[in-house]
């Protein structure tokens, strides 16, 4: 049987330590109206979520909080699939070179290792064994692709581009099976950290949008707190995330104390369908597995401009695709270009890409006799709250999972679709750890929550596109000191504050505002091109001096900023 060790988790060794200007406050509220108690809360219903819930009723009684509706995670929006050494002559140890690769040095080796190992059989007994119907060929074996970074076909798909939506589907019809077991709360926004005396997690703050027995703000009181709130990509303009992925978990992270790392390394999807220059919020995407099966990028003239660039031309790591579509558009003036995928055929786009057809036609759109307009869009944090192999925090008591948390896999930049399988791999762990922690033998239970009285602070909802202008305008796919020296100031700014009854609206403003300074920050500090990283100014990496993480840390001075050293890969082996 694994050991879990019990050692303080996501300790920094002797960081080099930098002063911020950036203020962290707690949100302003009412003081909480009712309580609720559970051993663990777990916030967030995508795959992480719903999968840390499932795994944690082994240590004790639920409550699962989701912001909208328990069906509305963010998972269901995945269209590429899920990254597995599933197939004949692939292997857990080639998976791991694929994404140490693309982590372009800054992977924690040891986490990638516990992800391609465990992977296969989480698949198989946390999906596929629960009911997951995965695409199969006609002899009955699943159906793996490629996307962009891998060298192997390991993908698994659902429904062609419905991978996300089955996933959901699976978890969530085995949440209805346990009702008795996990008690769920819908329509719930999570606000802030409860901690004792010692500084254990011990619940949180949440305010319920409805009427009912629970409705506006109360308490829930826990021996554990799972952080499972999804991305941050409404910090930008334009994303493929849902309205809902406003970085309440890492804001909510920061407020209490614990430590954030790559916050700086945001990945771009490469190719999301380009809707004109005034459109904002979720943009449609165009999947990855589209190149996969064979689309190609062209140019203005109609060149293929990804051969020759890359060994794996279309299918080159996210980074490397976004840039050279951004370079390749400015030089011509342009704010977008095309893919190209007329050679499919009808039958191929309505079998194999049936939401992404569909999606093309509502837009306009004929992919079978049209170029098909992309740009690169926010897509996904590497970054993210810090944990350790357990998910467990700098916080004792608080875990996270998910694209909530920094498990040190994605380094400067995730591979395609190992998202979905690192959700499932650390969201389970953390309820092997939460037995442990639970047992006679475990870690001490909380004592009554300390009151907080550090300032407070709530943003007019308006901050929200304002801090969305500013980060797309200076901390987007293109960095430069100059344009992040602005995004600073500008965000610094934004403190209009929101009128005397708060809103749903305003708070997630001022988590919005608050992760977008810190992020912010960490990408001025990084004067290097790494990963999903590019800085005009800095075009190259620079090992000797920035291979190294960031993290992050809300103090009573500001935020403290140390950088850890990372791991040499070069001696992972399985």
């Amino acid at each position: 049987m694994t050991q879990i060790p019990t050692t303080t988790p996501a300790q920094a060794s002797a960081p080099a330590t930098v002063p911020s200007t950036t203020r962290i406050s707690r949100l302003r509220a009412p003081e909480p109206g009712w309580t609720a108690y559970a051993d663990t809360v777990v916030v967030g219903s995508g795959i992480a979520g719903l999968t840390a819930a499932l795994a944690a009723r082994h240590a004790g009684s639920v409550l699962l909080v989701t912001k909208a509706q328990r069906s509305d995670g963010s998972t269901r929006w995945a269209q590429g699939g899920i990254a597995a050494a599933l197939g004949l002559g692939d292997t857990p140890e080639a998976h791991l070179k694929d994404t140490l690769v693309a982590g372009a040095g800054l992977c924690d080796p040891e986490a990638v290792r516990i992800l391609v190992t465990e992977g296969p059989a989480a698949v198989r007994n946390l999906l596929i064994n629960r009911g997951a119907e995965f695409d199969r060929r006609s002899d009955g074996s699943i159906a793996l692709g490629r996307e962009g970074g891998h060298h192997a076909d390991r993908i698994l798909h659902a429904g062609g581009d419905a991978t996300g939506a089955e996933v959901s589907r699976t978890l969530l019809a085995r949440l209805d099976q346990l009702m008795d077991e996990i008690e769920v709360i819908d329509h719930a926004l999570a606000l802030d950290l409860l901690t004792d005396p010692s500084g254990r997690a011990a619940g949180l703050t949440l305010h319920v949008m409805g009427e009912g027995a629970r409705d506006g703000v109360g308490a829930v009181r826990a021996r554990a707190v799972v952080l499972a709130t999804g991305g941050l990509g409404q910090v930008f303009n334009a994303t493929t995330n849902p309205s809902v992925a406003t970085g309440d978990g890492v804001a909510m992270a920061l407020r209490a104390g614990a430590r954030v790392a790559d916050l700086e390394f945001v990945q771009f999807h490469p190719t999301v369908l380009w809707l004109g220059p005034s459109a904002r919020g979720q943009l449609p995407l165009i999947s990855e597995a589209v190149r996969g099966e064979g689309a190609f990028l062209v140019d203005a003239a109609g060149e293929r401009f990804m051969t020759g660039l890359h060994e794996l031309a279309d299918l080159a790591p996210r980074d490397i695709v976004a840039k050279a579509i951004r370079r390749r558009a400015l030089e011509a003036g342009l704010d977008h270009l095309w893919l190209d995928a007329r050679h499919f055929g009808e039958d191929k786009w309505r079998g194999r890409f049936p939401t992404i057809w569909e999606s093309l036609h509502e837009h306009g759109i004929d992919p079978v006799r049209e170029l098909i307009p992309v740009a690169p869009a926010e897509h996904y944090a590497s970054g993210g709250v810090l944990t350790d192999l357990w998910g467990r925090t700098s916080i004792p008591g608080l875990y996270a999972c998910g694209e909530t948390a920094c498990t040190g896999v994605h380094g400067a930049n995730r591979l395609a679709s190992n998202s979905l399988l690192e959700g499932l791999v650390f969201a389970d762990r953390i309820g092997r750890d939460l037995v442990r922690a639970f047992g006679p033998d475990g870690d001490p239970a909380p004592g009554e929550p300390a009151p907080d009285r550090r300032p407070q602070v709530l943003y007019a909802p308006s901050v929200r596109a304002e801090t969305q202008q500013t980060m797309s305008e200076g901390a987007g796919v293109l960095r430069s000191a100059a344009s992040l020296a602005i995004t600073l100031d500008t965000l610094g700014s934004l403190t209009e504050p929101a009128g005397p009854e708060p809103c749903a609206e305003a708070w997630e403003a001022t988590n919005l505002q608050q992760v977008a300074a810190v992020m912010a920050e960490a990408a001025a500090r990084r004067e290097e091109t790494r990963g999903s990283h590019w800085r005009e100014d800095f075009p190259a990496a620079d090992d000797a001096r920035w291979r190294v993480r960031q993290i992050a840390q809300a103090t009573a001075d500001g935020v403290r900023i140390e950088e850890r050293a990372v791991p040499d890969d070069a001696d992972t082996v399985l």
